[in-house]
């Protein structure tokens, strides 16, 4: 299906109004993206591009840079979502389980949430067997927590034309590579409808640090610009928000800090949830508009 075949375009001010529990009138959730870099294959992103160019194998210096979220930041991450009593969602490779037990061992001890982010880092259209890698990672995910995933983030937000279909058909709730609304929205498939959840790629570190080069305190001022505009949207019917960021970009000590800021004013909101995306979109399927 085209993309216009899977969701007609609906104006935000003609829906009915949403209603979250007790007076809130939006939701926040964070998602940590955690991933597992293959040392054999091109870097999925560099920081440093080799002196005499191509895509050197190994290539310690962009392989280092990311794992260094995984040793240090990550754990920045962790203090930060304790001290402010945020349940984190994690975006992780299926690889990435096996590779970093202490990452799921810390998650799952805070009862975060884990979604499906492609067994490994690359785009999913270059994937062998879509379905088998979305049912690997949905295996691995149980096995490791107790329980299977109910979400779905591309690598890179990438799919290819079956993805919900084929998301749907292997169980999963939602998915949240659509990124154009702030409100959930329902996607057709072949079978039973997927809910999309509102992401993010204006709020997310890869776009603002490694795209458009932004310093640090960017990340911050823009959230925090974002954030004001959707809470006052939500004053007749409820908004969601995404917060998007990896160990190794807003965990990096020069950066962290403007984390915390955001926090320190969202937190300050009583009307304001910080919620998982498992909640989110049990929420949305009680209240909002049944599945077409």
């Amino acid at each position: 299906m085209l993309p216009t075949d899977r969701i007609a375009y609906s104006p935000i001010p003609d829906r009915p109004p949403l209603q979250l529990p007790n007076g809130a009138r939006m939701a926040v959730w964070v998602v940590i993206n955690v991933e597992e870099w293959d040392a054999t294959q091109p870097m999925p992103r560099t920081v440093l591009t080799p002196p005499a160019g191509g895509s050197p194998m190994p290539d310690v210096p962009n392989w280092a840079w990311h794992e260094y979220g995984n040793r240090v930041g990550f754990w920045r991450f962790v203090e930060l979502f304790d001290e402010f009593a945020i349940p984190g969602v994690i975006a992780i490779n299926g690889s990435a389980l096996a590779a970093y037990p202490p990452i799921v061992r810390a998650a799952v001890e805070r009862n975060w949430e884990f979604m499906g982010h492609g067994f490994t880092q690359r785009n999913l259209q270059k994937v062998p067997d879509e379905r088998a890698d979305i049912r690997k990672v949905r295996e691995v995910i149980a096995k490791a927590t107790g329980r299977p995933p109910r979400g779905w983030l591309g690598p890179g937000l990438t799919e290819t034309w079956q993805t919900p279909d084929v998301l749907a058909e292997e169980g999963y709730d939602y998915v949240a590579d659509w990124v154009l609304d702030d409100q959930p929205v329902w996607l057709k498939t072949r079978g039973r409808p997927i809910l999309n959840l509102p992401y993010t790629q204006e709020c997310n570190d890869v776009a603002m640090m490694l795209i458009q080069h932004h310093k640090a305190s960017e990340y911050c001022e823009r959230a925090l610009d974002q954030f004001e505009q959707i809470y006052a949207d939500s004053a007749g019917s409820a908004r969601i928000m995404a917060l998007s960021m990896h160990p190794y970009i807003m965990g990096a000590p020069h950066r962290v800090k403007y984390l915390r800021r955001i926090f320190e004013v969202i937190r300050k909101k009583r009307d304001v949830l910080f919620w998982t995306g498992a909640q989110i979109a049990d929420w949305f399927m009680a209240a909002g508009p049944k599945a077409p």
